[in-house]
This record gives structure tokens, sequence and C-alpha cells, in this order.
């Protein structure tokens, strides 16, 4: 694969931010401040890292328009985490695979693979299923019966897509990841055994939406399990029937969401946070690591803990904690305190009590 480089004026267009200095520097690349090159571009994010900007070799920078004194080219962007992140983008090409259909794999009469698609070794296409333009499929992965997959996609190997899920443009799927798999719906009679409740919805994954590696996205029992544009999904997530996720919400690894939740929009679920079913939980709410989801939650709120609650809150309680073996020692020395205390009291008041009864003699 041919190598890209830009000048540095040509990346001010691309990326919609304007340049200092010598707009005809070569860029090959992207990289931190502390390895970066002379042909490659870094990014100062944090102020914090200013040291390391000064002493960086990287041929030119992105820096918010408050850093001054830089002697280099630059890129003036409020916000150079996310310029650093389409920049990046500009030098990455995924996996090469070739458009058409490798000769192993299985492709259905009855469905449509656009002509510009690529399928890799072993994939499967069942009847009635769609693959958009630009699309790439790598080895091993399964597209079930009336499964439509939209333009620029990429699905990566041992992905199965089953029965019925819809995709929407530019979704990326990594490895190992099962969408459509059956929600968790069973019946139980007086005997507490269990009778399977067909899982008859589908799955629908709007545009623009990531989801990592060995995740599990649940059909719905009925009508849709639905993933909005935007979503980002980490690793190992398991989510289930009939959950719907709001648009640009990010759920990071090893989170687990029950059937029936509602996410709105801008959510931020942290790593192992668990959710019970048939929940709602509002617009850019952030939910902190490990915490436990009991209730619904109102938008805008930052909760935290097992049980969740208030960020604020928790940390109250968190600091009464950390408290409790110093108040467990004050508890102790304050019970024989009282103890010795009683001690005393008894013993002045036995000859007060005797001498009261002498007299009444």
């Amino acid at each position: 694969m041919e190598k890209r480089s830009y000048r540095l004026s040509d990346l001010s267009r691309l990326l919609d931010v304007p340049f200092k200095g010598d707009g005809t520097v070569v860029i090959d690349g992207v990289g931190p401040l502390e390895t970066a090159g002379p042909t490659q571009l870094s990014f100062l994010a944090n102020p914090k890292y200013r040291p390391q900007l000064d002493r960086s070799r990287a041929g030119a920078v992105i820096v918010d328009p408050s850093v001054e004194d830089v002697s280099r080219p630059m890129l003036i962007s409020a916000n150079p985490y996310w310029t650093m992140a389409k920049a990046a983008q500009l030098f990455y090409d995924p996996p090469p695979l070739d458009p058409g259909i490798h000769a192993t794999a299985v492709v259905s009469p009855e469905a449509s693979v656009a002509s510009d698609a690529a399928l890799g070794p072993w994939v499967y296409v069942g009847p009635g299923a769609s693959i958009g333009s630009g699309s790439r499929l790598y080895g091993l992965t399964y597209v079930g019966r009336g499964v439509r997959i939209g333009r620029d996609c990429l699905i990566y190997p041992h992905v199965s897509l089953l029965d019925g899920c819809r995709l929407g443009d530019r979704v990326i799927i990594h490895s190992g990841t099962v969408i459509g798999s059956d929600g968790f719906g069973f019946a139980q009679d007086a005997q507490g055994r269990s009778t399977k409740i067909p899982q008859t919805g589908i799955v629908q994954i709007d545009d623009d939406v990531e989801i990592g590696a060995n995740c599990t996205v649940d059909r719905a029992t009925f009508g849709k399990t639905w993933i909005q544009e935007g979503v980002k999904i980490d690793n190992l997530v398991q989510i289930a029937h009939n959950v719907t996720i709001g648009p640009h919400s990010i759920i990071v690894a090893q989170v687990g969401i029950a059937g029936s939740v509602t996410l709105g929009s801008h959510v931020i679920l942290g790593g192992q946070v668990g959710i019970a079913g048939h929940l709602t939980v509002g617009d850019r709410v952030r939910i902190a690591a490990k915490s436990a989801i009991s209730h619904s939650v109102e938008p805008g709120q930052d909760l935290m803990g097992v049980p969740a609650m208030p960020q604020r809150q928790w940390m109250r309680h968190y600091a009464a904690w950390l408290r409790l073996p110093r108040w467990q020692q004050e508890m102790a020395s304050l019970k024989e305190r009282v103890r010795q205390l009683e001690e005393t009291l008894a013993r002045t008041q036995t000859p007060t009590e005797d001498a009261s009864h002498g007299n009444e003699c």
C-alpha cells in the first residue's frame, strides 16, 4: 500500500482548520508528542503536556488557539483531539480486501451484492440478503437470510449477522460479534419449568455505528432492538432484546443492558455497568464504571456506585466509609469511658445510700 503524504496547507483545507507557519511542510503520518518524527503531525490536547511539545521532534502540531510561542508549523483547532482523529483517518486504510467475491464464498442466487463490494474467503450470504456499495466482509462472516447491509460497511472476520437484521451505512463490526441472536425470553409454569418465547423481531443498526469484538446484540422478541446513529460500543458488551440506544451514545467494555431498556442520546456507560430491564436512561446521562442501575434515570445526571446514586452523594458516602475504622475505634473508646463513668458513679452513690438508711433508723 502506497504511503500517503500531504502538505500542511492541504491538511488545513481537508480538516477545515487554519494553519500557521510553513504550509509546504510534508506530513506522512500522525504520532504522539514524545515519539513523532519530523514528517509526522502531533497534537497537544492537554496543557499539562506542554513541556513535551517543546521537546517534540514533530514536523507540525495541532494546538488550541490559546497556545502561544510554538516555534513550528501548526494547525489551530478548538478541539485538537478531534482534529487529530480526523487527520489520522487520512493516513489509514482498513486491511486490504479486493472488490469482488472470493472463490470460496457462498452467495445465494437470491442475494444482492454490489459490484464494488468485497467478500473474503468463506463468507456466507443467505437468500434475500443485500450488501451495499463499497462494503467489505472479511473471511468467515455469516450473513443470514434477508439481512441488509448498507454502503461502505466494514464487517471483520467471524462476525455473524443473523436473519433479518439491518445495517445502515459506514457501520463497523469487529471480529466475533453476533448480531441478532435470540433474546433471552422464557415463560415458566407453576412447577418452574421454562418454555421458550419465540424471538421474532430484528436488530436495526443505523449509520456510523461501530461495535467492538465479541459483543452480542439480541434480536427483539417483537419489533426491533435498535442501535441508533453514531453509537460506539466497546468489546464484550451484551445488549438484550428490545433495547434502544440513542444517537451518539458510548458503551464501554463489559456493559450488560437487560431487555427493553431505553437509553437517550449521548449517554456514556463506563466499563461493567449493569442496567436492569425495562428502565429509561435520559439524554446525556453519564454512569461510572461498575455501577448498577436499578431505577430509571432523569436526563443530565452523573451516577456511580452499587446501587447507583448521584456522583456527589456517592462521594459523600465513600468519604464516610473511609472513616468507619476511625469511628469504630472512637466508639470503642467511648463505650469504655461510659463503662468507667458508670462504675465511678456506682461507687460514689453507695455510701450516700447507706447513710440515708442509717438516719431512718
